[in-house]
């Protein structure tokens, strides 16, 4: 049954805990979102365990800085300084 959530401030949802239930998320598990048409699609990330279970989260947190400097930069602006600097390094290559 859907359930109606408000924005909080820049953009945060809640996800109603009878989904997190329904679902067996985890407060620390990770979700992957996306659009799709005109809706927002949530799916919790299943990692396969390497030995280290917390390696994707590892990754995550050591990004953290990377991700609040970029946030005020559209999806254009991030992937042509990505182009930019791939494009810089290649320059350099024999």
């Amino acid at each position: 049954m859907p359930k109606l959530v408000k924005q909080l401030r820049n953009g945060q949802i809640t996800i109603p805990k009878g989904f997190r239930d329904e679902l067996g998320l985890r407060d620390d598990d990770l979700l992957s979102v996306s659009v799709v048409g005109d809706k927002i699609e949530i799916r919790a990330v299943k990692v396969a365990s390497t030995g280290r279970p917390d390696w994707a989260r590892e990754l995550y947190e050591l990004y953290a800085p990377v991700r609040q400097k970029l946030e005020s930069k559209t999806e254009d602006e991030i992937n042509a300084a990505i182009d930019a600097a791939v494009k810089e390094v290649r320059s350099r290559s024999p």
